[in-house]
């Protein structure tokens, strides 16, 4: 079932109140895994709550397959929620956990259990019925809470920050089992993080939230390729803006660099957004190219990869450089230049 907002807006308390969410229209189309995405304070949870009505809008409609659902409880909507917290009853066993919604709705026991197994298969914990949650890792529980809300057959699910509590790797690991799980299921999921890595790993559509309003909305490639703003542009990935000036001839100059922009761009000043793996590194100017000199300040050998940061006129620039020699060290001099990639101008 699809999603959609029409010019939501949220305010918490009387009318004198700040806007949270400011005039929102969005579709999470039928199917697909749809990223909110902003900094703490967007207002991205907020949305997540209305649609599953555990907030009331302050103005505006929500619609679940077509449907205004609008002034309908959480209950009358058929969505399920994960939380960040997991909120897993202590006292409870994983198999009691997972088939407790069930319960509540009244059917029978056996038939209960029978689903939460079948829900627990699904997401590789067969076997761990007896298990507490104070038993189980942070993955684990994460899998239970994943478990509880599919096991209700929701036609649409709600990711809270699901992988915030878990360390790097199996963040890693989890996000792949919720986008499989999702894409074998043909479920359709709306899903909130502030992790701009994790948004591009799992999503068919990001939206961007500012400051309560939607910044950007399009597929992880138009996003990062192609930010609409000066915003969007240094909140996707590690991106660093820098004042340019576009010419009439088309291009754009960058200190020393020529930027050739992938679209027209109005002569005047403008902002270069430029990321970390678009510098390319050099010990010596590059051969009948531009460059820009600089000093290496800092470095760091990560295995697969070098993070360097380089003193210019530009200022400090922080480069990921794949190459792994020569090994860079505080002091040396520099040149850098651009790669075709990871770079886009967006208006000043």
């Amino acid at each position: 079932m699809s999603i959609e907002f029409r010019q939501v807006t949220k305010r918490y308390g009387d009318a004198k109140s700040p806007l949270v969410v400011k005039g929102v229209d969005l579709v999470v189309p039928k199917g697909t895994l749809t990223t909110i995405l902003g900094p703490s304070g967007c207002g991205k949870t907020t949305l997540l709550r209305m649609i599953a009505g555990l907030d009331a809008p302050t103005s505006g409609r929500i619609l679940i397959d077509g449907q205004d659902v609008t002034e309908l409880g959480p209950a009358e909507r058929n969505v399920s929620m994960v939380f960040q917290s997991y909120a897993l009853f202590p006292h409870m066993n994983v198999l009691a956990n997972v088939g407790y919604g069930l319960v509540v709705q009244g059917i029978p026991q056996g038939q209960a259990e029978q689903r939460a197994r079948a829900a627990m298969d699904s997401v590789g914990l067969a076997g761990y019925d007896t298990r507490l949650p104070s038993e189980l890792s942070g993955g684990q529980q994460q899998r239970v809470a994943v478990a509880r809300a599919l096991v209700l057959e929701p036609s649409v699910m709600l990711f809270d920050e699901p992988l915030s509590n878990l360390d790097a790797r199996l963040r890693r690991s989890m996000r792949e089992e919720i986008r499989a799980l999702q894409q074998r299921l043909g479920l359709t999921v709306a899903y909130v993080t502030h992790d701009q890595s994790e948004a591009l790993a799992v999503s068919d559509q990001i939206i961007v939230m500012d400051a309560g309003r939607i910044a950007q909305a399009g597929t992880p490639h138009q996003l990062y390729e192609h930010p609409a703003s000066e915003f969007v542009a240094g909140f996707m990935g590690e991106a660093m803006l820098f004042d340019g000036q576009a010419l009439s001839n088309g291009t754009v100059r960058l200190g020393p660099l020529t930027v050739q922009p992938r679209q027209p761009v109005a002569p005047g000043p403008v902002k270069v957004a430029v990321r970390p793996e678009a510098w390319r590194l050099a010990a010596a100017p590059p051969a009948g190219g531009e460059g820009l000199p600089g000093t290496v300040q800092k470095c760091a050998y990560l295995g697969s990869f070098q993070e360097v940061t380089v003193a210019t006129e530009l200022g400090a620039i922080f480069v990921v450089a794949p190459e792994l020699e020569p090994t860079w060290q505080p002091g040396q001099g520099a040149w850098l230049s651009l790669a075709g990639r990871g770079l886009s101008v967006v208006a000043a």
